[in-house]
């Protein structure tokens, strides 16, 4: 079967691009659409927050102002319009422990180290790395986000039982909450093909909530969760010991947020710019990430990043704009401060439907037909970053992504240095190397040579390889030291004058041409000690 290039996998996974159809995003249209889908955005983020808060052990409203600044401060500034951020389970799921330890004064502590962190990160442009990040990696974290997401929404269907422990709903309740599901879905299913005048989202959450409050019907409603009425927030000071010990205590937990929060939020960055065809703002991003979550650990916030779930539903209810997100962040703070009586009657029976349609197209399905059609070791990679996704978390899923792509990725080009060999009629013997001489293939480059059975001239011709490190440079070396053993003259072709001048006792033997390549070596030379080591 025909193996597809990763380039044509992605092209075949993307998302239809909304740059071939670009509204005008100053007419009233856009504007009332920018305007609804950032409503849709704040009704779905409520139950989010909220649930995260408990993650998190501390009050909803702790989340629920996480969720207004932070997405507030990242839609005026963020490097991605139309990206939705708030408090998140990857986060909070961190946070437990601290909160459990040291309190939650402790937490805001270290949600404005972990800020201080992110800006450091823009401004020393880190996100770039992100674009290490694999393809099949990329994979992986969208589906495994869609399964983390499904599970989240399991635990609506639980109720309190009589010893006070939550328990799976049996019976007619289950009924009902699935009905209201399944009626949420078809709405928002149904919707675009008869108008597209309103969010689909937001129609499916509107006529399920009017038939449950109309009708009177008995189903979990956010209310349930917990009660969501607030005042503004205020700014508050950390009340921490400012001294060495309790840097030692925020620091570590700071550094692992900062971290899990800038790979979330920049994955779901490239996710979203796949679909709105947006490049670039990466170092922009972790400035707005870290300038939002500096202010909310002033506030009483417990901070956050890039939400994939609810950045989908803003861009399939069609925002695209900075004022999107903006009108999602005040909307919810209008909840808080105003509206909450409305909102906490709200089926969570609504919510579930729409986040269920963020899973059905977050998950990329056609990665689930094509896995025997790409490379086995990006099948590979794709499933293992899924299963540790679900298992573990979104950071730990990522590294080890890219860990174990960087492994293949050496390995394959260590089994690809090989040499065509050839005697001239002089009786010279000629090796052609071929592939790149790094670390990973010099055992397979020391293997091509026979200085016992060569003849007493040999040429190595490096004009089809590449020196890459201070190991290939070591085994050129060794190649030299080999040859001048047995008494034999070795030259070697081809290679650059960086590496003429960082090999000791192999440099007498280069033989300069016109057609010598130009490329540096990855190490530094100490002409004092003539030590060759790791460099920059």
């Amino acid at each position: 079967m025909t193996r597809l290039s990763l380039a044509a996998f992605a092209e075949r996974l993307s998302i239809a691009s909304w740059k071939n159809n670009k509204p005008d995003l100053c007419s009233p249209e856009c504007i009332k659409t920018e305007i609804l889908s950032g409503l849709t955005v704040a009704l779905a983020l409520v139950p989010e927050a909220v649930a995260f808060s408990f993650v998190a052990g501390v009050h909803p409203l702790v989340g629920l102002y996480a969720a207004f600044m932070v997405g507030l401060i990242t839609a005026v500034l963020g490097g991605r319009p139309g990206m939705i951020s708030g408090a998140t389970g990857a986060l909070a799921v961190v946070m437990v422990s601290l909160v459990a330890k040291h309190g939650v004064e402790y937490l805001f502590a270290t949600v404005v180290l972990m800020g201080i962190l992110q800006i450091l990160a823009g401004v020393f442009h880190l996100g770039k790395f992100i674009r290490l990040v694999p393809h099949p990696v990329m994979l992986g974290f969208v589906n495994g986000l869609a399964i983390v997401i499904f599970l989240a929404q399991m635990t609506q269907f639980q109720v309190a039982g009589p010893d006070g422990t939550r328990v799976w709903m049996t019976g007619w309740p289950l009924i009902m909450m699935l009905g209201l599901v399944g009626l949420t879905m078809l709405v928002i299913w149904g919707v675009p093909k008869v108008t597209r005048a309103i969010p689909a989202p937001l129609a499916g959450i509107v006529v399920v909530a009017v038939i449950v409050i109309a009708f009177g019907i008995d189903v979990p409603r956010v209310g349930d969760l917990a009660s969501i009425k607030g005042e503004l927030p205020q700014f508050h000071l950390p009340l921490v010991p400012l001294n060495l010990e309790t840097l030692k205590i925020i620091f570590p937990y700071a550094l692992i947020l900062a971290a899990i929060g800038l790979i979330e939020s920049l994955l779901t960055l490239n996710l979203i710019g796949e679909m709105t065809g947006k490049t670039g703002g990466a170092s922009r991003e972790c400035v707005a990430q870290g300038i939002a979550n500096t202010v909310t650990g002033f506030f009483g916030g417990m901070g956050g990043c890039a939400m994939i779930g609810q950045s989908m539903i803003n861009v399939k209810s069609g925002g695209r704009t900075r004022l999107s997100g903006v009108s999602a962040a005040l909307f919810l703070l209008m909840f808080i401060v105003v509206a909450s009586g409305m909102i906490e009657q709200i089926p969570l029976a609504a919510l579930v439907g729409v986040m269920f349609m963020v899973v059905i197209g977050t998950f990329a399905w056609q990665s689930i037909k094509i896995l025997r059609r790409i490379p086995l070791t990006d099948a590979l990679v794709m499933l293992l970053v899924t299963v540790v996704t679900v298992l573990s978390d979104l950071a730990i899923a990522v590294v080890v992504g890219v860990i174990v792509s960087a492994l293949a990725f050496a390995w394959s080009n260590a089994t690809h240095i090989h040499a065509s060999a050839l005697v001239t009629r002089k009786g010279v013997k000629v090796y052609e190397i071929f592939g790149p001489l790094f670390f990973g293939s010099v055992e397979g480059f020391a293997a091509l040579f026979d200085p016992e059975n060569d003849p007493d001239v040999v040429i190595v011709d490096f004009m089809d390889s590449k020196v890459l490190d201070q190991s290939a440079l070591q085994a050129i070396e060794a190649l030299a030291m080999r040859y001048e053993v047995v008494g034999k003259s070795l030259q070697l072709r081809h290679l650059s004058p960086d590496c003429h001048k960082l090999l000791q006792k192999a440099g007498q033997l280069m033989v300069d041409s016109d057609d010598d390549p130009h490329y540096g070596i990855a190490v530094d030379y100490s002409v004092k000690t003539g030590v060759l080591g790791a460099g920059h």
